[in-house]
């Protein structure tokens, strides 16, 4: 087993939520780390007792902005008792990236806390852990979904007008489920960011700086880039603070949001249906950041142009038919709403490093398009 890297302690997690296995008194491992068999067994002993994870075997490793590891795990008694499947997925952060947003913890509370209250299916959590001292680590031990015969998805696959149409049903699902639900209030769920209320929301622009200027230097990317784009960038962070301001002073029902909903964060199951899978943007927030950025993002510039306001139209129906109340208009959805979160994709999308996974060139596209056809610079100021 390497040796965790010892680095000084950030205070990044400012909600000091206490670990829920009180037992694991060393910290997570931090920096560049791979897990053996002794560290798992360990780890997970903390919830299923007698636990030991006699051999373990790297089966695929993913590591960009965030570390995901499939393993095969031969467990003692114990561990069949318990229940754990040899096949899993290990999911932290050990890449030497965004150590400094808080993401990791987040995510492991979302498994532990809530996803289990949620309508819509997600991944089977075995163990979901986190430091309590302000480091914002966490872990998550998960199934292997692709036991589950079905594809991940990508953000650039086409899923053509009706595979979004189905998507956007599933999506409905997930925001119904805990609509303005008492279970995520901030008096019941302090560990919950809402959105554009948290940094990592807020100042998402000024944390991806860095990689924004990383793309004006390909040329791929500038061509097909608006010149006003090219001409003044900054003009995406002063276009974003007023969607932060325009969204902090909306008053609509709260949901719980996946908050970074691309086809690339979802898992194809063998019926077609849905799986929301990184819950590391995870929110109490409002359903048109989800929305726009999951319509936007899948459709080509054409099929989108033809049937965007028949689709946000569905997705209202398939909503309301699932359970939300008080949901507003479509033509406020269509014309405040949506050209106003299309920005959200932008922003996203020109700070994407194809090295993290995700071809950006298609979404930069389709996004850029979309604020061109919407008017949305122009709605936010710019």
């Amino acid at each position: 087993m390497s040796k965790p890297a010892v680095a000084p302690l950030a205070v990044i997690d400012r909600h000091l939520v206490p670990r829920p296995y009180p037992a694991r008194t060393a910290s997570l491992p931090h920096g560049r780390f791979t897990p053996d068999a002794a560290w798992l067994g360990s780890l997970l002993a903390n919830k299923y007792p007698g636990v030991v994870a006699q051999s373990m075997e790297v089966v695929q490793l993913f590591d960009s902005h965030t570390t995901k590891l499939r393993i095969a795990v031969d467990w003692n008694e114990a561990g069949r008792a318990a229940g754990l499947p040899r096949n899993l997925c290990v999911k932290s952060n050990w890449s030497g990236m965004f150590d400094d947003v808080d993401i990791h913890a987040l995510e492991a509370r979302f498994y532990h806390f809530l996803t289990d209250k949620l309508t819509a299916k997600t991944a089977t959590c075995y163990y979901a852990d986190w430091d309590d001292d302000g480091s914002a680590r966490g872990v998550i031990v998960l199934e292997d979904l692709m036991d589950r015969g079905g594809t991940f998805g990508h953000s650039t696959q086409h899923a053509g007008v009706d595979g979004v149409a189905t998507a956007l049903a599933d999506l409905a699902k997930l925001h119904a489920g805990l609509w303005e639900s008492p279970l995520i209030t901030p008096e019941a769920a302090p560990w919950l960011p809402t959105s554009m209320a948290v940094p990592v929301d807020y100042d998402q622009v000024r944390i991806m700086w860095h990689w924004i200027e990383e793309n004006l230097k390909d040329p791929n990317f500038r061509a097909i880039a608006p010149r006003h784009y090219l001409d003044d960038a900054r003009r995406v962070e002063r276009a974003y603070d007023r969607l932060v301001a325009f969204e902090r002073a909306f008053d609509a029902p709260y949901c719980i949001i996946l908050g970074d909903c691309h086809q690339g964060n979802t898992y194809i199951l063998p019926n077609g249906e849905r799986m929301w899978v990184d819950w590391q943007l995870g929110r109490r927030g409002r359903p048109w950041r989800d929305l726009t950025y999951l319509t936007v993002g899948s459709l080509t510039i054409e099929e989108r142009r033809q049937n965007h306001r028949d689709l946000i139209a569905h997705y209202r129906d398939c909503l309301i038919r699932e359970g939300a109340t008080n949901v507003i208009d479509l033509d406020t959805i269509w014309k405040e709403q949506v050209p106003r979160w299309v920005m959200y994709g932008i922003q996203a999308w020109v700070a994407n490093m194809d090295y993290w996974g995700q071809n950006g060139l298609p979404m930069n596209e389709r996004f850029f398009a979309a604020g061109e056809d919407l008017g949305s610079w122009k709605l936010l100021g710019e």
